[in-house]
């Protein structure tokens, strides 16, 4: 049988398995440190370890397919622009995925201040209107402003304001 080549990241067979220099140095740690107690954290601490590194791994495998909604073009057009220089595509959608779960975190907070802000305005109903005629779609729709965007924001520390008079 050939040898093949070490796979630098474990593969998806491979979880729950033991990493062999973490298991190898694990199981003579535990039986020196069994009597004394103390060799149970530092296990336990070195399997912890061993799957934090298999979950990164597999993570990284795994941003080898994604295709992020934001274009690499994009993300490299930025990237660039700040001085940050690195040839590894999957760092690259790393970053981009933050970005885009940033954007969300904000879209979904500006959604809920527009969705209290309606809801706090007692509806849109007219008086003079029936409660259930042709404006129940109306009634379900959410209009996004500026100021609930600026409210969303302001909670991760960017002042998107205009201000409140000019000079």
């Amino acid at each position: 049988m050939s040898e093949s080549a070490p796979v630098p990241y474990p593969l998806s067979s491979d979880i729950g398995q033991p990493v062999a220099s973490t298991s190898s140095a694990t199981a003579g740690s535990s039986s020196t440190h069994a009597a004394t107690g103390s060799g149970s954290g530092q296990s336990r601490q070195a399997a912890e370890d061993a799957r934090k590194d298999r979950t990164l791994a597999e993570f990284m495998l795994m941003l080898d397919d994604y295709e992020p909604l934001i274009p690499n073009e994009v993300t490299d057009y930025y990237l660039q622009k700040v001085g940050f220089e690195c040839e590894d595509p999957r760092l690259k959608r790393l970053l981009s995925l933050a970005a885009q779960k940033f954007v969300s975190d904000i879209a979904a907070d500006a959604f809920q201040h527009a969705r209290i802000r309606t809801n706090a305005a007692g509806g849109r109903t007219r008086t003079n209107q029936p409660l259930y005629s042709g404006s129940l779609k109306d009634r379900t729709r959410t209009t996004l402003t500026m100021d609930d965007l600026s409210a969303a924001l302001q909670e991760y520390g960017i002042n998107a304001r205009k201000p409140d008079y000019y000079l």
